[in-house]
């Protein structure tokens, strides 16, 4: 018997791209069960998910963010009784219709509990939206990470992943309180803690908007800084970067961070933007800083 597997999917006021991907998703050749979606936009998008007869949808009146949306729509998932959680945002698409039947068997043959394709970036299927690692320098080169096969304890959480149900039992939900920019990082941290076997699977892709213009070098190749676009995004990442070193003791990161933002900002005269990095890192590392904001997209 075949397992069963139902989709964890958020969405925020994208109709056009959230059709996009309910049409994708059942067009796979693995059967899915359900399609659990929750919807946290300003304009409902209940037209859309009508469309699709297996989908339970449920509207949020508040922005719950990305990890609020995942793990309501995850809770709704594993309630439904199945053997895998295959997570979505509604700008990810599945790259081809064996997606999900290479990332069950790949995750079947090798016995992980948790397995992720690579992200391509729309329009650029030769590039990753998030880049790898590699002997110490970052690649965005999707053949240079093709060529190394499966990747274990690696991956790029949420988009994509498949994880099994009772996995979410052993680590939690992903945490509301990180909003947005972070709660991926969170998750993968407590999955190698709790011993969680996972990784990325190179032979299947989902394609996501990039994050190219985010990724800023400061000391060559091997250092690195990253810096959102919006002002609403850059907060989110900097106070959760620092929230994440204080709650997992990343002591290496905060050398990290402090030295590469120091370098990125002085270099560039940018005082004002130090100054903002300050405040939001500084209240991360206070545990400060989790009230929520109101009718703000991301």
């Amino acid at each position: 018997m075949s397992p069963s597997v139902a989709v964890a999917a958020v969405t925020f006021d994208r109709p056009r791209e959230l059709a996009v991907l309910l049409n994708a998703i059942n067009r796979q050749s693995a059967p899915i069960s359900s399609i659990c979606l929750v919807d946290s936009g300003t304009v409902p998008a209940k037209e859309v998910a009508d469309q699709h007869s297996n989908l339970d949808y449920v509207r949020s009146e508040a922005n719950l963010g990305g990890a609020g949306g995942f793990s309501l729509a995850i809770l709704k998932a594993v309630a439904s009784g199945a053997d895998w959680i295959w997570m979505m945002d509604d700008d990810a698409e599945p790259g081809d219709p064996e997606c999900l039947a290479t990332l069950l068997r790949e995750a079947e043959e090798r016995g992980m509990d948790a397995v992720v394709p690579l992200v391509a970036a729309p329009g650029h299927p030769d590039r990753l939206s998030f880049f790898f690692r590699l002997d110490g320098k970052v690649t965005h080169d999707r053949a240079e990470v093709e060529k190394l096969g499966f990747l274990p304890d690696d991956g790029h959480f949420f988009n994509g992943a498949l994880i099994r149900s009772d996995v979410f039992f052993k680590v939690g939900l992903p945490d509301m309180r990180l909003f947005i920019r972070g709660d991926e990082v969170d998750f993968t941290i407590r999955l190698r803690k709790a011993g969680i076997r996972f990784g990325t699977v190179t032979t299947t892709a989902i394609t996501h908007p990039h994050a190219f213009a985010e990724t800023q070098h400061v000391f060559g190749a091997r250092w690195h800084v990253i810096v959102p676009e919006t002002a609403f995004k850059r907060y989110y990442y900097y106070r959760n970067r620092g929230y994440l070193i204080r709650r997992h003791f990343r002591v290496k990161s905060l050398v990290a961070d402090v030295g590469g933002y120091l370098g990125y900002f002085l270099r560039r005269g940018d005082f004002r933007g130090l100054a903002d990095w300050f405040r939001a890192f500084s209240t991360g590392l206070r545990g400060k800083g989790f009230a929520p904001l109101k009718d703000q997209k991301f």
